[in-house]
């Protein structure tokens, strides 16, 4: 039997407002472990986003636009 490594996890407890979280798992439609996990995805992804955005108007592309809509 064939066994893939599964990404360690951390077993966490955090008090957070009642309200936020109920907010939060009705914006996301999810349960409670699921919410928390796309909130850190989220505020993980932050950090990338700010980079692009201090990039932008920046970076400079060998091809225009019109060449990349005719390659399709």
């Amino acid at each position: 039997m064939l066994r893939t490594a599964m990404p360690t996890a951390r077993k966490i407890t955090v008090e957070i407002p009642a309200e936020l979280l109920e907010k939060a798992q009705k914006a996301s439609g999810t349960g409670i472990t699921q919410t928390v996990r796309t909130g850190l995805q989220l505020v993980a992804a932050s950090q990338a986003y700010a980079g692009l955005r201090q990039m932008r108007g920046k970076v400079r592309f060998s091809r225009t636009l019109a060449e990349l809509k005719a390659d399709r």
